[in-house]
């Protein structure tokens, strides 16, 4: 890639005037020695796999495996058509969205990682209720997905992706700087203004512990995919309206590194503290496992 930062990224988007996903989608052709077009159609399936998801979600709804999660997209999107949501009605379909891809990874259905399946909801929540919104081809989000796509390749190159390494601030984190991000292009921002997004976005998920129930991508990672993509929305507003991250945003991305480096190992998807760990989580991790161990915690 000929950037590694997402101030090189935003440089070579000004010097090459291209967009974000354009100067990805060029840059991943490149790299895998395809063309454009093919490249394209790899991408566009994903969309497609996503929309699918959120559709299964919805309509069919699903119950996780261990039988501890399922159906909260249909009791949200229900709520949000019987009356007036708190959030307001495009916010909370983003909302119903992204726990309807969350609940089918949960049940061991067919998702994209995006970056990681603990946060395969954010993207397609904000993407698929913004293509309804604003009567966007699939083209248009193909797009959009490759910008997301160079910004999670600069987070994950510079930080961490994974809740093992660096908490749930490095997989639902990132997911709601990538969607940030390419939502303020997809709106028409320019990528500078994208890169304010993605700063703005990861700021307020700054330390957030990974701490699976069960060791289970279901309570509170489900949960968490919801709020995702609303703080997503809000991070784009923000960056459109001319809200700066005063932190430059690969700095950000730096104090994430720095965060995750430093939080305890039983914060970071072990299942050995946060949530995991209340009575509560520790009640429904024996009754799924049935075995403690001598300190009165569960193996798993």
């Amino acid at each position: 890639m000929k950037f590694s930062t997402l101030q090189e990224l935003a440089a070579c988007c000004g010097e090459d005037q291209v967009t974000i996903g354009e100067l990805m989608l060029s840059e991943q052709a490149k790299e895998s020695g395809k063309s454009e077009q093919q490249t394209f159609d790899a991408m566009a399936n994903y969309y497609r796999i996503m929309k699918e998801a959120v559709r299964k979600g919805l309509e069919e709804g699903v119950t996780s495996r261990s039988g501890l999660t399922g159906g909260d997209a249909r009791r949200v999107h229900q709520y949000m058509n019987e009356g007036v949501p708190s959030l307001g009605t495009e916010a909370c379909t983003a909302l119903a969205y992204a726990l309807a891809v969350s609940e089918i990874n949960a049940s061991m259905g067919r998702i994209v990682a995006t970056p990681t399946a603990g946060s395969c909801g954010i993207i397609p929540g904000v993407f698929v209720s913004a293509q309804e919104r604003y009567g966007w081809d699939d083209e248009r989000l193909v797009m959009g997905l490759f910008a997301a796509g160079a910004i999670g390749y600069v987070i994950a190159n510079n930080s961490f992706i994974s809740g093992a390494e660096g908490g749930c601030q490095a997989e639902v984190g990132s997911a709601i700087g990538m969607a940030a991000g390419a939502l303020t292009e997809l709106r028409g921002g320019t990528p500078e203004q994208a890169v304010h997004a993605v700063g703005l976005a990861l700021k307020n998920s700054l330390g957030l512990i990974c701490d699976p129930v069960g060791g289970l991508v279901e309570i509170p990672c489900i949960v968490r995919n919801g709020f995702g993509a609303v703080t997503a929305l809000a991070a784009t507003d923000m960056a459109l309206a001319g809200v700066r991250s005063v932190i430059p945003s690969d700095e950000v991305i730096g104090v994430m590194l720095e965060v995750g480096s430093a939080m305890p190992s039983k914060h970071r998807e072990t299942a050995k503290g946060g949530l995991a760990q209340t009575p509560t989580g520790r009640r429904i991790m024996s009754e799924l496992y049935g075995r403690k161990t001598k300190d009165g915690g569960e193996n798993r």
